[in-house]
């Protein structure tokens, strides 16, 4: 079964896009939760021109997130927080504050969008990956230090 996907399903599809689905999955999960049409010869063509309209702005998103991607990578933020004397910190470093440090350096992303593979808790230099899209993951460096 073919269907015109509605919206972005994570390892199935992007919105916009014609895919093939079993029978069972589109009938039952993707018509029903308003996630995908099912695309007959009849509305087949409408639906092509609408994906061939959605990938060409893909592509120019694309290029917008690839520029992006590479100004992130070249920004190191620093982040003074209070401080032990052991240099452990009074709280842990959020995903909020990191997406408030690159937006002062001209970056607007959501803290969802900032991933830490633990949490900083004493001062050093880490490397944090912002998620900008499944394939475009790139790391900007953050130095915590004592105020």
């Amino acid at each position: 079964m073919k269907v015109y996907l509605l919206k972005n399903i994570e390892r199935v599809g992007m919105a916009g896009e014609i895919i093939k689905v079993s029978d069972g999955y589109g009938t039952n999960y993707l018509i029903p939760n308003k996630l995908g049409v099912a695309v007959t010869s009849e509305n087949e063509g409408s639906f092509k021109q609408k994906a061939q309209s959605i990938e060409h702005r893909k592509e120019v998103i694309a290029t917008q997130t690839s520029m992006l991607a590479e100004k992130i990578k070249a920004i190191t933020v620093t982040l003074k927080r209070k401080m032990h004397n052991d240099g452990k910190l009074y709280g842990a470093v959020s995903e909020g504050e990191i997406a408030d440090l690159l937006s002062e350096k001209g970056v607007s992303i959501s803290k969802s969008q900032v991933s830490m593979p633990k949490s900083i808790k004493e001062k050093g230099t880490y490397e944090v990956t912002i998620k900008l899209s499944s394939r475009l993951q790139p790391a900007i460096t953050l130095k915590v230090v004592p105020e």
